[in-house]
């Protein structure tokens, strides 16, 4: 016979999710969602021990850095080495060089690589699927391989021992290019093609419709754009003589040779520098995620 419910029990189980079980907010745990979240879990550990690691130390007595067995919590915390390389000036000096430069890359490497990006996606032309194999293509060239052929370039331009020479030279990023391309290739034409009968040439489109809609994707190529010219050493490294243009990296390995063994002042340093670095992920951490899922969506 079949089974009769009062209307009490329909009440109790009809706003309630098959899959839900009673207590357990996440509902069922499963093997492969623990699993998930043991990844996720060591994943994150293994992220944030170095970083702990260089705060601890750079808090530390200098005594206390080379100690067996290791210490994760100083037994006197100090910040004196952060006011000792604060002190000396040039950290801020070399801090201001990272933002000019950094945000020069991001600028122009937008620029020019949404160009290039609408052109391969919208705009037809002889010879474009063998142009677009060609930018493609430099993805394989190590930026090692033409430090010095850019060298001498930038000597012919005088740009040694600028904020150009520096920044020009990081533009070129076809990987970027690719990306932007794909997806722009997801964007419906319907958009374009409206614009396109109130009288819309192709900058109008790329900047009114195109680019309004690419806006996680940009945010996402901006930052991670912004954190490699931050965190490049051997370019500006080779180009910059002048200690007042030298950038974060390039001053921080100044100051460990000139600190010599002294673990707390280096790392302190190190911990000085990758901060706004830092701060700036952490404001733009769901551009980051958003456009990674969009690219991922749309290309």
């Amino acid at each position: 016979m079949p089974e009769h419910r009062t209307p009490h029990q329909h009440s109790t189980t009809r706003g309630r999710s098959p899959h839900r079980i009673p207590g357990r907010p996440f509902g069922r745990v499963t093997t492969g969602s623990l699993v998930l979240y043991l990844v996720a879990i060591s994943a994150a550990v293994f992220w944030l021990a170095p970083l702990l690691w260089a705060l601890s130390t750079a808090t530390k007595p200098e005594g206390e850095t080379n100690a067996i067995p290791a210490r994760w919590i100083p037994t006197d915390p100090t910040l004196e080495h952060v006011a000792q390389v604060l002190g000396r000036g040039e950290v801020l000096r070399w801090i201001l060089n990272s933002v000019v430069v950094s945000s020069l890359v991001t600028l122009l490497t937008l620029v020019l690589c949404c160009l290039a990006a609408y052109g391969f996606s919208r705009c037809v032309f002889p010879g474009r699927a063998w142009v677009f194999a060609l930018v493609i293509g430099g993805i394989l060239i190590p930026p090692q391989a033409v430090i010095v052929p850019q060298f001498i370039l930038m000597t012919q331009l005088n740009m040694v021992d600028t904020y150009w020479g520096i920044a020009l030279p990081q533009v070129v990023t076809p990987i970027f290019v690719f990306i932007l391309k794909r997806f722009f290739d997801g964007i419906p034409r319907d958009y374009e093609d409206a614009a396109r009968m109130d009288g819309a040439g192709h900058l109008r489109v790329l900047f009114s419709v195109i680019l309004p809609l690419s806006r996680p994707i940009l945010a996402a190529v901006g930052i991670f754009v912004f954190i490699g010219a931050w965190n490049n050493f051997l370019w500006p490294f080779v180009v910059v003589q002048d200690p007042d243009l030298m950038t974060i990296p390039v001053g921080l390995g100044t100051v460990a040779s000139d600190y010599g063994l002294q673990y707390a002042p280096s790392m302190a340093a190190a911990v000085i520098g990758a901060l706004p670095l830092l701060i700036v992920f952490l404001l733009f951490q769901r551009q980051i995620v958003t456009g990674i899922a969009g690219a991922g969506i749309k290309g």
